[in-house]
């Protein structure tokens, strides 16, 4: 096996010699030519970093909150589907090790373990709710009130899936659960994305997002579901301004500047690009966070600057799953924190309160090359 991770992206080294040729592809690619996707990583490369001197930073305060929540650092973990295909214990694994170092985790719909089997193996934990909004609004309802019954803080709607995008790896390894798993949040085999069901000669995936999940969605329709609930809701998958006014003004509690980890549209910007856009554009109404592409304290630290609340890590937890379970995905978060910690540090940073716009430019020989 390759040596001890010094680095969050060595966690995938070790993540590809353990998992399965189709389980990797699925944690790992993106849309189409997956241009998205080496763009989520290469966008924070164009920003620069422009620190403050002859501060005192020899104590250094992470700790903030989400909707209401204090959590230790603004590094939480995102929905990721199916994570007991990376390591026995998948989602609970990963909800222990995010109470582990006090941050929160949020739970896909398409979870192998249920949302009352995370909620039960870490008491007290932070836990957010992603949400598909399903044909069968009473199979979305349930999902939301169960959440809401078993002490989840928020509902997460995903926006930007109303069809699965066209995932090129996933359709050549006819991409579908391994036998021994099925998403646990569902009761029927055509719900649980059950390997019994035939899904012929396409990605598995998206026959199942074509056959259950509704993509008539509007606005409204976060309306209805906040008619549902008492629980927060963020919508996840913004990535234009208007949008983004649209969403405020249909009351949602928080935005996720989010392209899918780059796995639906192949072609959209890298979510930092258009975080400040979102940002300026809500007028400090809700909360703003992002994912995709965060790999390095100093992203987290570029991606605050700009205007995050907090910042929502993906693939590094399925490779720290993957490695180690519990214990690797604490070490990944971990890795994180130290590293945004001395980010701040040598940015002159003492809180991310101290965190602005003026810290981070884009990097004019990059933008005077595009």
């Amino acid at each position: 096996m390759s040596a001890k991770p010094i680095c969050t992206n060595d966690f995938e080294k070790h993540a590809k010699e353990v998992l399965q040729r189709s389980v990797y592809d699925y944690y790992r690619s993106g849309a189409g030519d997956q241009q998205t996707l080496a763009d989520n990583e290469a966008a924070f490369r164009r920003l620069r970093l422009y620190p403050r001197m002859l501060r005192d930073v020899s104590v250094i305060d992470l700790s903030t909150s989400i909707l209401g929540q204090s959590i230790s650092m603004p590094i939480c973990v995102g929905a990721t589907a199916m994570q007991c295909m990376a390591h026995i214990e998948g989602e609970v694994a990963t909800m222990r090790a995010c109470r582990s170092v006090g941050t929160g985790m949020m739970l896909s719909s398409w979870a192998t373990s249920s949302i009352e089997q995370v909620a039960e193996a870490a008491p007290g934990g932070l836990r957010w709710m992603q949400l598909y909004i399903y044909k069968d609004r009473e199979v979305t309802r349930s999902l939301v009130q169960r959440a809401e019954a078993a002490g989840y803080r928020g509902i997460f709607l995903t926006v930007d899936t109303p069809y699965l995008g066209r995932r090129l790896d996933d359709v050549r390894n006819k991409f579908k659960l391994p036998p021994h798993l099925r998403m646990k949040n569902f009761q029927t085999a055509d719900l649980a994305f059950s390997s019994k069901k035939g899904y012929g000669e396409d990605s598995g995936l998206a026959v199942y997002v074509a056959q259950a999940i509704d993509p008539s969605i509007t606005w409204d329709d976060i309306e209805w579901l906040k008619g549902v609930t008492s629980l927060p809701v963020v919508a996840k998958g913004i990535l234009r301004a208007d949008d983004a006014r649209e969403a405020v003004k249909h009351g949602v509690d928080g935005i996720l500047v989010s392209n899918h980890g780059a796995r639906q549209l192949d072609g959209v910007p890298a979510t930092i690009d258009v975080l400040d856009e979102v940002v300026e554009a809500v007028e400090g109404k809700v909360e703003v966070f992002l994912d995709g592409g965060v790999r390095k304290g100093t992203d987290v630290l570029k991606a605050l600057a700009l205007g995050a609340k907090a910042v929502f890590v993906g693939r590094p937890i399925i490779w720290g799953l993957a490695y180690q379970g519990e214990e690797g995905v604490k070490e990944v978060l971990q890795m994180l924190t130290e590293e945004f910690k001395l980010a701040m540090a040598l940015a002159g940073c003492h809180s991310v309160k101290d965190i602005d716009r003026t810290l981070v430019r884009r990097d004019p020989f990059t933008v005077s090359r595009i």
